[in-house]
């Protein structure tokens, strides 16, 4: 396949798979973080939660089995080898979460729906896209390397896992396996979940695309000769990769990134078409596209700031075990909560 294609088109092939699984799993099984934080804030159903926390726990036994069995170097992908900044977790985070209530979606959600006919979702996608590029590589780039420094290059991978081997010798495996199925244990103690078969199916395909991009651009990384790099699903800066591949694809090359985030509105439209939910749909009132497009541009550089998004670390970097992921997660859990307390019920106290 290497020869034929070559490792960057193999890589973009990779995440096409990948991201259409995860169209599907948005459209068909309703996976979605905000409306998970929704439904267990104001519905008192936390089932899409749970949804999530399966993904989170099947993403990291088989990352670490992955690990174990050297289908992959954890310490080679950017959650790890980066040096952790607790306060870039924090205030990212919260940014994320925050932008994403006002906007209705985060970035794998506007794809999603995007997918779906919503037009509204195009603009937040842009936005999102370009803001998070501001900050990453534009003009906000330094101020961004001022305040919250992000050194590459730790001087120990930035992970539990890697900890525990190094201080205990304890297997990253033993460590994936325990972590992992703990988390998949306390899911299914609900019995509400447990009768919902697809919803345990969907968190289960969401997990495992999760680590079929860490084996696939690990094998792409290992057996090619230019230099890939080894990444998973995630949905912030690579919608502005996106966006610089669709300007420059001349002179610019395919990614798994690119192939994600392609893959994820093909999934959704395949989804929405099998369910007869496909239509048109275009924001009718102006203030409800300002506070999106507001929303949007402020979860673009709070994923920067927290490297990753809702995906990026709340599934993603969670399956290597980061420091980073269960703070950054929580961080937009409060954000989220923080937004659409604004939105549903306002600030004003109870009378």
């Amino acid at each position: 396949m290497l020869e034929l294609l070559g490792e960057a088109n193999t890589a973009a092939l990779i995440g096409l798979g990948g991201g259409i699984a995860l169209g599907l799993a948005a459209r068909i099984g309703r996976f979605c973080t905000l409306g998970a934080i929704e439904d267990y804030l104001y519905g008192a159903d936390d089932r899409r939660l749970r949804m999530w926390g399966l993904a989170i726990g099947v993403a990291i036994i088989g990352t670490h089995l992955a690990m174990s069995w050297d289908f992959m170097d954890g310490a080679s992908t950017a959650y790890l080898d980066r040096v952790w900044n607790p306060l870039g977790s924090i205030v990212g985070g919260l940014m994320f979460g925050y932008g994403m209530a006002l906007s209705g979606n985060c970035g794998y959600g506007a794809l999603a729906r995007l997918g779906g006919g919503d037009l509204r979702s195009f603009v937040i996608v842009l936005v999102l896209g370009l803001s998070a590029y501001f900050v990453m590589s534009g003009p906000l780039a330094h101020v961004r390397v001022w305040l919250f420094s992000a050194e590459t290059g730790a001087t120990s991978p930035q992970g539990l896992s890697q900890y525990l081997h190094s201080a205990f010798n304890i297997t990253p495996a033993l460590t994936g396996v325990v972590v992992g199925g703990g988390i998949i244990a306390f899911v299914f103690c609900s019995s509400a979940f447990r009768r919902s078969p697809g919803q345990i199916f969907w968190g289960a395909v969401v997990g495992l695309t999760i680590v079929s991009g860490w084996i696939g651009t690990y094998w792409v990384a290992m057996t090619g000769f230019e230099a890939e790099p080894i990444e998973s699903h995630a949905f912030a800066a690579p919608i502005g990769d996106t966006i610089y591949y669709g300007m420059t694809a001349s002179g610019n090359t395919l990614s798994f990134s690119v192939g994600s985030v392609i893959g994820v509105v093909l999934g959704a439209c395949l989804g929405s078409y099998s369910k007869g939910h496909f239509r048109w749909e275009a924001c009718e009132d102006p203030r409800e596209l300002r506070r999106q497009i507001i929303g949007a541009a402020i979860m673009g550089p709070g994923a920067i700031l927290a490297v990753g998004c809702s995906v990026g670390q709340g599934i993603s970097a969670f399956s290597v075990l980061a420091y980073s992921a269960p703070v950054t997660f929580l961080a937009i859990f409060a954000g989220a909560a923080i937004g659409l307390r604004q939105l549903i019920t306002g600030f004003a106290a109870a009378e």
